[in-house]
């Protein structure tokens, strides 16, 4: 009689599941490798087979654009083809730590709709949709969206606190004035040169006079604006006829005169916050009773009468005018020059400046309308280069303080306007103009190549005033003397494509070694 050898029953097969981990830059605590183990430990008790990852590198949980991987899990659970009945993350937080907790709740009822559960493995309750459990992680968003917004109010009193003892945050040093890099004890440590950052947190920056020439050209100008009643136009043609170049290197405009004569630094105030941007919502432009300021801690160029001299002969020439006195002023400078232009305008007497005109009708293109005049076909496609061109400097100095918050070290080049990041790779930025076509859909011209080794290309949105989201072009990979962009330009082009900057913060990140946070 044969005996056969009795086999062992089969274990039960494992579930598939998809891990989903994030690390923010402020939140170094929980690396992505330790969320990781701790999820494999979970999967391995609770029989689950991690069979995909999604990691959100460097990227801040306060809202969904620049997750990229979050955004992928999203669309595959969306189209079906998710391949895994559950996602397992660490805890609330590392699925988001949104504002609005309902938009946390509603990238989970997605999963949850598509017949995938989102598993948090270190939270000390089962997400199993029981009364207990929805209270609990109701809380725990809230906690989570909160732990931002405190972390954005202790940030912000830090800041306040540095500017009330004269330091300097962020912002170039202005034609006249040089930044000086202070140590922890308050000793200087040099002169740091246009386009670089400090890179040890503890150090501070301070400004100091600049070269006697340059300060002699700002008390001139004060001297030209008040007793000699010259408009910030002719002052500057009359510097570049001189051939004295600004601090950029380039010629004076009216715009880099008329900063001169409205900024408190040149009395030594130290003035912040003018602007917010806080918890990634739009830039918010604040009243002067939320600036924060420090007054008498620079070295001044010009004595204070002076300063408020010349800020009451611009209030008094920005007097407030009725959209209809505006336009009739305009109508009376066109009947009188046959031609309407901005310098035209800003060289006027008795009129507002062409910015406070753009800001009124929402362009000049109206403005002109309004007045009779009609310009050159081209004049609108002028207008619109002229903003960018204006906005260019500010997206490149917010990009710069950006990468030194993550603590990387940046040099900029004034002419080719490449940045060295880390002295490891260079960048450089160039912004996009929308367009459209006949049929109105949108299109985007890269306008010039570029030698750095990775292109931000800036799609500017519709009306040409801000971004709308950014390729990160390496400069093996395409070919930007022929790259027209359309809304959606299939895989090759659009796998560079990102709502934010966030990824290119985190490739600046520089982390310790032995395993960062």
């Amino acid at each position: 009689m044969s005996t056969s050898r009795q086999q062992p029953p089969d274990d039960p097969p494992l579930m598939r599941a998809a891990q989903y981990v994030r690390m923010s830059t402020e939140h170094q605590q929980y690396s992505t490798e330790n969320q990781g183990d701790a999820i494999r430990d979970y999967a391995l008790a609770r029989g689950y087979e991690i069979v995909k990852t999604y990691a959100d590198d460097g990227k801040s949980g306060l809202r969904l654009q620049g997750r990229d991987s979050l955004n992928q899990l999203i669309q595959d659970v969306v189209a079906g083809n998710a391949g895994f009945e559950a996602v397992l993350v660490y805890d609330v937080s590392r699925w988001g730590r949104f504002q609005d907790t309902d938009e946390s709740a509603y990238y989970e009822h997605t999963c949850k709709r598509a017949g995938i559960r989102v598993i948090y493995c270190a939270e000390q309750f089962e997400n199993d949709g029981s009364p207990v459990s929805t209270i609990i992680k109701g809380v725990k968003r809230a906690m989570a969206g909160e732990y931002s917004r405190e972390l954005s109010a202790k940030v912000f009193r830090g800041q306040c606190r540095l500017i009330e003892h004269g330091y300097r945050q962020g912002g170039p040093a202005g034609f006249g004035l040089r930044r000086m890099l202070l140590d922890q004890k308050g000793e200087s440590k040099g002169i740091i040169a246009r386009g670089e950052h400090k890179s040890l947190q503890t150090d501070r920056v301070v400004l100091v006079k600049g070269p006697g020439d340059e300060i002699e050209v700002v008390r001139e100008i004060y001297r030209r604006f008040i007793d000699e009643g010259l408009a910030e136009r002719q002052i500057a043609d009359l510097l570049n006829v001189r051939g004295i170049v600004s601090t950029e290197g380039s010629a004076w405009t009216r715009g880099r005169v008329h900063s001169i004569l409205t900024n408190e630094k040149y009395i030594g105030n130290n003035v912040w916050n003018r602007t917010s941007f806080k918890l990634k919502k739009e830039h918010v432009v604040n009243p002067p009773d939320r600036w924060v300021r420090k007054d008498g801690v620079f070295p001044a160029l010009i004595e204070p009468e002076q300063f408020f001299m010349a800020r009451g002969i611009i209030q008094e020439r920005a007097r407030r005018l009725s959209p209809e006195e505006m336009i009739e002023r305009l109508r009376t400078l066109h009947k009188g020059h046959g031609y309407l232009s901005g310098a035209l305008i800003d060289d006027a007497e008795g009129l507002p400046s062409s910015t406070a005109y753009r800001l009124r009708f929402g362009g000049m293109v109206e403005a002109y309308r309004l007045a009779g005049y009609t310009p050159d076909s081209s004049y609108e496609y002028v207008e619109i280069n002229r903003r960018l061109r204006a906005a260019y400097p500010r997206l490149l100095d917010d990009l710069m303080q950006d990468l030194e918050s993550v603590g990387a070290t940046v040099k900029h080049d004034g002419e080719s306007n490449i940045l060295s990041i880390n002295q490891f790779y260079t960048a450089s930025m160039l912004l996009s103009r929308c367009s459209q076509t006949p049929a109105g859909s949108a299109r985007w011209v890269v306008p010039e190549r570029s030698t750095a080794d990775v292109v931000i290309v800036v799609r500017m949105d519709p009306s040409n005033e801000q971004p709308s989201d950014y390729y990160l072009i390496p400069r093996m990979g395409v070919d930007l003397g022929r790259l027209k962009l359309c809304q959606h330009n299939g895989a090759r082009i659009d796998t560079y494509r990102f709502d934010t900057l966030s990824f290119f913060m985190g490739m600046a990140t520089l982390l310790p070694i032995g395993g960062a946070a």
